[in-house]
């Protein structure tokens, strides 16, 4: 019996069950296999399991009478009292049942309902755990990771989870056995039979909640996160907005000495990030999205279909575009708008790019690249020994800006 015991605990330890809790569901089990031995004695069947004195049994409550019995549910006062001095007629014995000789149908019976006990209690416990989690950043520690297939395997407070690799950023190749890291997680199906946390590092989302982790003027809802345009492992733009006047968006994104965005950074190894300041102008927001490059003119050629056209210098046309047409996609996923970038001066015909509606052009002026932290500009000002110095001058020149921008438009 003392393997029964021992099987028990493992068992809990196992499914992560508290011992009492796993005691019922035995209970309940091992009820409905007696009962499948004993149909007559349904409702006189006890179970008994007490973990302190290591003691499993399962008993028929017997009536006493003082004639011969007609089942199992009754017994002789003569016999009763063989068991126990003091019983009576009219009173109960118990009669303990021989668990080895219930059968194997029953036997079979109480292991299947146990399973589905644990499943349900599983069940149950993940739903617990995850289900305000859903649509969140957690935090998990690596425990393996599978070679051929590259599946990262992590715990969360006892739970594994499973990071494939279509949901890794290119440069998680690098992780190692306990590193600890941040996951999204994206969803929870099968939440009625077997639940599966679905998580990821390459969603977009992500970079949204390290932010609101890192900034708190994101987190109490000063500083408002817009959109966001990723591809994972290379670029990501976020355009921010502040809801107060005296909160610059942008510089709290940064954080003193790029400490905020350099934790972001270094959380998606490395992965470039494009600060945006949103403006309700879609020709102002689309000529900031397309940083670092400089943008002369936009023009909205179809607000209804979301379409535009945006100007560059000639020698920028390249970097307006990105490798591979990075720049332009993300600019494009950013704003929503299908963007047409063309240069000031055609460079097969020659032609300078015509004249754009005064209503619809936003000068370069108005959109200076200095607005725009990007990875670039924040490698620069790392570097520079005198980074302090640079990062006040930048946020003092923002400042001045914003108000100057301000007073023009009243």
């Amino acid at each position: 019996m003392d393997n029964f015991f021992d099987a028990l605990k493992m068992l809990g330890e196992e499914n992560s069950v508290e011992t009492e809790q796993l005691i019922e569901k035995v209970k309940s089990a091992m009820l409905k296999a007696a009962k499948r031995a004993y149909p007559h004695s349904e409702d006189r069947i006890r179970v008994e399991i007490d973990p302190s004195t290591k003691k499993f049994a399962m008993y028929i409550v017997q009536e006493i009478i003082d004639d011969e019995p007609i089942d199992e549910n009754e017994i002789n006062i003569e016999q009763a009292k063989l068991i126990d001095p003091n019983a009576v007629i009219g009173g109960t014995i118990l009669k303990e049942i021989d668990i080895s000789k219930l059968g194997r149908m029953a036997a079979l019976s109480a292991k299947q309902s146990i399973k589905g006990d644990l499943r349900e209690i599983n069940r149950n416990q993940m739903l617990n755990k995850f289900e305000q989690k859903e649509h969140d950043c957690i935090t998990v520690k690596v425990s393996q990771i599978e070679p051929g297939r590259g599946t990262v395997t992590v715990d969360y407070d006892g739970t594994e989870l499973y990071l494939f690799r279509n949901e890794q950023i290119p440069n998680d190749s690098n992780i190692k056995i306990n590193a600890i890291i941040k996951v999204y997680i994206t969803g929870i199906v099968g939440k009625t039979k077997k639940p599966i946390v679905k998580i990821s590092r390459t969603h977009k989302d992500l970079v949204k909640r390290l932010f609101e982790i890192e900034v708190p003027e994101i987190y109490d809802g000063t500083v408002e996160i817009k959109s966001i345009s990723r591809e994972a492992g290379s670029r990501t733009k976020i355009a921010v907005w502040s809801k107060d006047p005296n909160v610059d968006a942008v510089g709290a994104c940064i954080g003193t000495k790029m400490s905020r965005i350099t934790a972001v950074v270094n959380e998606l190894s490395g992965e470039k990030i494009d600060i945006i300041p949103w403006s309700e102008k879609p020709e102002e927001f689309i000529a900031r999205a397309l940083a670092p490059a400089d943008v002369l003119k936009t023009v909205i050629t179809s607000a209804e279909e979301k379409n535009c056209t945006v100007v560059v210098p000639n020698n920028q046309l390249s970097l307006a575009i990105g490798n591979k047409g990075q720049n332009a996609k993300l600019a494009a996923k950013l704003t929503g708008y299908k963007i047409d970038i063309k240069p000031k001066t055609d460079t097969v015909t020659g032609e300078t790019a015509p004249e754009l509606s005064d209503d619809f052009v936003v000068p370069a002026a108005e959109t200076p690249a200095e607005e725009v932290i990007t990875e670039e500009k924040v490698a620069e000002i790392l570097t520079d020994e005198s980074s302090e110095n640079a990062v006040e001058e930048t946020a003092a020149e923002e400042t001045a800006k914003t108000e100057n921008l301000t007073e023009s438009e009243e």
